[in-house]
């Protein structure tokens, strides 16, 4: 039996801006993108989908979507399905139209108010995506239309091992600003909808800028690291928000014959293996 797994890589708070712009007049987001690209284009075996967690560019605006169209056109024309998932940060107009017309790009119905869709995998793995954005503010939250749509779309594939994707973390973290931006509305509904669903085996988000490992009922919860840039370790409760220059990286979802579904972290960056002793 082939024992090949099945990968899925999750990219997350991409942050795209205008061409030549750089975030706090100091991150090359772009470039991040495009190292994190031609790195998924390397990875042995071929990934069968690209996830992005949202906070795909930086403030919504259609040339920054143009940009990010660009830089990840190298995976589109390897033909890998991407999936895309609105953050705080996004827009979902200007995001739809510029990946109209892409029958391997996801990002929900043209004109719906929620991005929500769902998406069969190899495997089988099903990703069910979900929109946490509240137009114009920084936390996240459910209302009871989402919630609704949401468990039809858990519900229809009872029997297939699922992972739920959105950009807002559904539980505390211990940083502090990042808590106050989580996701804070209809929490209680979204932990009931996980826990309806023990198919549910992974919750993936976005938003904290970094590796994190939580729980959302019996399902665990994973936040990804950005390609570009982290946001700083304070645990302190009045610590500011800061961002680093941690090593960048994203998280590759492995799963297949033998094999459960098993999430690593990957960096960005050249990491060669010690030589032989």
């Amino acid at each position: 039996m082939d024992a090949t797994p099945y990968l899925l890589v999750q990219l997350s708070d991409t942050h795209i801006t205008h061409p030549g712009r750089l975030i706090s007049g100091r991150v090359d987001t772009a470039a991040a993108l495009r190292h994190a690209v031609e790195r998924v284009l390397q990875l042995r075996p071929r990934p069968v989908a690209v996830l992005i967690t949202g906070d795909l560019v930086d403030a919504g605006h259609p040339a920054e979507y143009a940009q990010l169209r660009e830089l990840l056109q190298p995976l589109i024309d390897a033909g890998l399905p991407l999936a895309l998932v609105p953050g705080n940060h996004d827009a979902r107009a200007p995001l739809q139209a510029a990946f109209a017309g892409l029958p391997q790009v996801h990002c929900g119905e043209p004109g719906a108010t929620a991005i929500q869709y769902a998406l069969d995998l190899p495997g089988p793995l099903r990703l069910v995506v979900l929109d946490s954005v509240l137009p114009g503010r920084p936390e996240g939250g459910f209302d009871e239309a989402r919630l609704s749509q949401a468990d039809a779309l858990l519900a229809a594939r009872p029997d297939v091992p699922t992972l739920v994707a959105l950009h807002h973390p559904p539980h505390a973290t211990g940083l502090a600003v990042m808590d106050h931006m989580s996701l804070q509305h209809g929490l209680a509904g979204f932990e009931a909808l996980i826990a309806r669903h023990p198919h549910v085996r992974r919750v993936a988000c976005g938003h904290l800028h970094r590796l994190t490992l939580g729980q959302v009922a019996h399902a665990a919860a994973l936040s990804a690291p950005s390609p570009a840039h982290q946001v700083a370790l304070e645990l302190a409760t009045d610590a500011p928000l800061a961002i680093t220059q941690e090593p960048a990286g994203w998280l590759i979802h492995a799963w297949g014959p033998g094999l459960p579904l098993v999430s690593h972290l990957a960096h960005a960056g050249d990491h060669p293996p010690l030589p032989e002793l």
